[in-house]
């Protein structure tokens, strides 16, 4: 090619009129676009247009200036994996703020959300045949809106394309990290069944499974197709007793760490047989500022039982119980299924309409332990005492000392009253679509109606103000729990159960053509209209604070937004691609934006191409950031060594690791986060069997929203200094063994505000290659990888938190932090009618520290001897199949095959893991698990 053609080229692009508009595609990803019409008849024949994620322009070409990951529906079966959320989270690129189902005491409890490039759910859009969907009903931590896994039914499922680049330029808000688009099939023809029935070889777990798939019609010949898919799962749960060391303990002595088994009252954890110990109040009618007697010895307040092991040291005598072991989780119960219905007419040659409906529901059941009546949040019982005299003036019954006028300072754990939680979501969903041609232009306008609700119920946590009745009048037996009364414990442990609910509803409309010739082909343009509607309704978990031991959220918003795109895909030349697409959103509640981006593709070669991409792109405050919103949650805090020393030592449990209240109100002023997003990357296919890509990603995120740093106003709390703007640290009670020092922080009170800046790179790995050796044989091996260069966060005053390798960000979701590396390797031997897969994960080690609560090297998050360093964990997945005939096949699998044990992670947070990390390393607790499954096909 010429200069002279080329600079035409440039020019009859930069001179093109278009429009803009807004929406995820042209038409649903799920069918091929229409065909462009070509140059040449004859091509017309042979080469059919589609719609790949990240281009609204219909493509001969599937690898785009953008890189793209499909996973098939092949490749879904050879995986052995039986949910879409099981699916999604394996992606390579999946890293910090991931959320798993086994982390089920966090706020989104029950649900499951991707985190591409380790920028949270929230910069992770999640579409279905490139259409919005409505958010879980309940924000992560109390502030990240994400779309549910655990509500898409894999039964259906066609395919998943990954689009590993920022895409604000076509999808608008939330796809600075990409985009999961999972599309369902198009239309079936058949009758297909599965049933599945697994379990895991150490106890527990046991899952039963089963799908269903039906349709008839034939699109071109009857003009009709429509078909049905139902699945459903159930997973029972996995129970930490049936564990080994560490992880069915609290008990870490035998390493170097500390005991923080309940029922020690130096560490201010009762057992369910309790413990008291003499003495009075530091606040004379205040029976939650009691204060031990000089010298006084802790006694059983009634005798050891079973589950429990008498202990005697400097503190007294009290009974020990290990409820890790007795009441922890390896994963919760759980059920899910749903039906999925699709029904595509043929209006005429150029016109084709669809209707689709779905229903999903998804329960999770999350048992705790016994609620302590010790607790520092929300309201301080930790120093909590029996008086000597009931309300009514006798003696009480409860406390051993009454005799001698003495409180009796009490260590328990409501050991009659179950507690924990029950999620009940529900997600209903309506698209339905008409797509055609008209002259030169292909058109597509699909409505979405996308309706969820989440029922939670919360039982057995201690009302603040019934406990204070309860011990000054006598109305529950602390010494004989069996003798009490369903009414006394329902006014200590009434309950509290919530609907929130959550809302999407949008139009899209979209068309492209092909504008004129240019010499590599004829040039592209996209344009569309975008509206939507969305709505959040989260109550209240903790009316009023009432609650003992238990976070709060509340979130309530709703917005309407439009939008618009364009995009033109320009062939300059033969070898030589050039994209170009911006889009314009404006939100009700926070204005306008226009986001654009631009890629090239080269191909030197016709084995090698290279390509890259600029992009901006921005994610709009969710509800629980701008709404009537505010989140209270917990992390686990170390005191400083001299905080420490200055009462007393680590023997006094008012200074041991405890857990610190997080609270945070939204902000009305809050702007969006603003991103600028680089990609650079190399395609390389030398034969038809092996191709290679390599692609580099740089995104900086600015507008970063989040609490206030937690770090710096705990650091000027304990250094005296005043706090920033809007910022308040609130004191806990005094030390009653050291009460004129300086009381250790309950909780940090702020505004979410835009304060900081992000920064990650790193690169992934694709490789593909196939060999086919005759007699019916071939070998199929898949490696993806990514690795993260960097994660650094540049909060307000200049101070940089670097991430990447660390525990850190610790104040995210499950704390899971941010693995460098992360991999896959499947290998796939297919002869004849049999199929053998076996797949390597792989995931690395991580520096048991994190900058944003203060910690780093020489300073981990556990003072524990093995756990500064958290190991790498690899395992290993075995699947199989073989057809017996056209109609059976019977298929099987033993998943972590080589029974890795997870590493040892103590920093998880209570209820996140038992002493290993549930984000990368669930599989190695559940440990070897067999499936065997039976597929009919009529």
């Amino acid at each position: 090619m010429k200069p002279n053609k080329l600079a035409l080229a440039l020019a009859g692009l930069l001179f093109s009129t278009g429009g803009a508009a807004a929406s995820a595609q042209t038409a649903p990803s799920s069918a091929p676009a229409q065909q462009n019409p070509p140059a040449e008849p004859q091509k017309a024949t042979q080469l059919q247009t589609i719609t790949v994620t990240g281009s609204a322009v219909p493509r001969i070409d599937v690898e785009t200036p953008s890189p793209v990951t499909t996973i098939s529906a092949q490749q879904i079966e050879r995986s052995g994996l039986t949910t879409v959320s099981d699916v999604v989270r394996a992606i390579s690129a999946d890293n910090s703020g991931s959320i798993p189902n086994a982390f089920a005491n966090g706020f989104a409890a029950g649900s499951s959300g991707v985190a591409l490039r380790g920028l949270t759910v929230n910069s992770t859009l999640v579409l279905i045949d490139g259409h919005r969907n409505a958010t879980y009903a309940v924000a992560d931590d109390g502030q990240r809106s994400f779309v549910d896994l655990n509500t898409i039914p894999l039964s259906a499922v066609d395919r998943i394309e990954v689009l590993k680049d920022g895409a604000s330029s076509l999808y608008g808000a939330d796809a600075i990290a990409g985009v999961v688009n999972i599309i369902l099939k198009p239309n079936y023809k058949g009758v297909e069944g599965t049933v599945e029935l697994g379990t895991s070889q150490h106890g527990g777990g046991t899952r039963r499974r089963a799908t269903f798939l039906a349709g008839g019609g034939d699109l071109e010949k009857d003009g009709h197709n429509g078909y049905l898919a139902v699945q459903y799962q159930k997973d029972q749960p996995i129970w930490l007793r049936r564990r080994g060391f560490p992880f069915n303990t609290q008990d870490l002595r035998r390493i170097g760490g500390p005991d923080l088994n309940v029922g020690q009252p130096a560490q201010n954890s009762g057992s369910v047989y309790g413990s008291v110990t003499p003495g009075g109040l530091r606040m004379p009618g205040d029976i939650t500022t009691g204060v031990a007697d000089d010298g006084a010895l802790a006694q059983p307040l009634r005798p050891c039982g079973a589950n429990s092991t008498p202990v005697t040291d400097d503190t007294g005598s009290y009974c020990e119980q290990n409820f890790q072991s007795l009441y922890g989780q390896v994963q919760p119960e759980m059920e899910q299924g749903g039906i999925y219905g699709r029904f595509t007419i043929k209006l005429n040659e150029n016109t084709r309409a669809y209707l689709s409906a779905s229903y999903f529901q998804a329960k999770t059941w999350a048992p705790g332990a016994p609620r302590p009546v010790q607790n520092s949040t929300p309201h301080n019982t930790n120093n909590i005492a029996l008086p000597p005299t009931l309300a009514d003036g006798s003696l009480n019954p409860n406390n051993p000392f009454a005799a001698d006028g003495r409180y009796a300072l009490l260590n328990y754990a409501f050991g009659d009253i179950p507690s924990g939680f029950n999620y009940d979501n529900h997600n209903a969903r309506l698209v339905g679509g008409i797509s055609g041609s008209f002259q030169d232009w292909n058109y597509d306008v699909t409505a979405v109606v996308n309706h969820t609700w989440l029922h939670t119920v919360q039982y057995g946590f201690i009302d603040y103000n019934a406990l204070l009745n309860a011990i000054n009048t006598g109305s529950y037996n602390f010494v004989n729990p069996a003798a009490n009364s369903s009414q006394a414990r329902a006014a200590l442990a009434p309950g509290y159960d919530k609907n929130s609910t959550s809302d999407l509803d949008s139009l899209d409309l979209a068309a492209n053509r092909p504008l004129w010739d240019l010499p590599g082909g004829p040039l592209g343009l996209a344009v569309g209209l975008q509206f939507r509607h969305e709505a959040q309704n989260d109550p209240t978990l903790n009316p009023g604070f009432q609650f003992q031991g238990l976070g709060n959220a509340q979130t309530k918003g709703s917005r309407n937004v439009a939008a618009a795109y364009f995009e033109f895909n320009a062939p300059l030349l033969e070898s030589l691609e050039m994209d170009v697409s911006g889009r314009f959103d404006h939100y009700s509640d926070v204005g306008n934006t226009f986001n654009p981006k631009v890629g090239l593709k080269w191909k030197p070669f016709d084995w090698i191409a290279l390509r890259g991409t600029y992009s901006r792109g921005f994610r709009a405050p969710s509800f629980a950031e701008n709404g009537s919103s505010s989140a209270q949650g917990f992390i686990n805090h170390n005191p400083p060594d001299d905080f420490v020393a200055a009462h007393g030592g680590s023997g006094n449990g008012y200074v041991n690791q405890y857990a610190l209240s997080i609270f945070t109100l939204a902000n009305k002023n809050i702007k969006p986060e603003k991103a600028k997003n680089y990609t650079l990357g190399v395609l390389v296919q030398p034969a038809d069997w092996l191709n290679v890509s390599v692609d580099y990603f740089n995104i900086k995120k600015t507008n970063v929203i989040g609490p206030a740093d937690t770090s710096s106003a705990l650091a000027n709390y304990y250094a005296g200094l005043p706090q920033g703007p809007g910022v308040v640290v609130i004191p806990d009670r005094p030390d009653p063994l050291f009460p004129n020092a300086l009381p250790r922080p309950a909780e940090v009170d702020g505004l979410y505000i835009n304060a900081s800046s992000l920064k990650t790179t790193g690169v992934d790995l694709d490789l593909q290659a196939h060999f086919d050796f005759g007699h019916d044989m071939q070998y199929i091996t898949e490696l993806s990888g990514t690795q993260i260069f960097t994660w650094e966060l540049t909060l307000p005053d200049g101070t940089k938190q670097q991430f990447v390798g660390t525990h850190g960000p610790y104040i995210l979701s499950s704390g899971a932090g941010t693995p460098r590396r992360r991999a896959s390797w499947a290998n796939t031997l297919v002869w004849g009618p049999a199929r053998v897969t076996g797949t390597f994960y792989y995931v690395s080690g991580m520096k048991n520290y994190a900058a944003d609560v203060g910690t780093g090297p020489g300073n981990c998050l556990t003072a524990i001897p093995e756990s500064c360093e958290i190991s790498s964990f690899t395992y290993f997945d075995l699947t199989g199949s073989y057809e017996i005939n056209d109609h059976v096949s019977i298929t099987a699998s033993v998943l972590n095959a080589f029974d890795r044990k997870p590493p040892f992670d103590p920093a998880n947070y209570a209820g996140g893991g038992a002493n290993y990390s549930p984000t990368w390393a669930q599989s190695g607790l559940v440990g070897r698990f067999y499936n065997l499954g039976v597929k009919l096909k009529l």
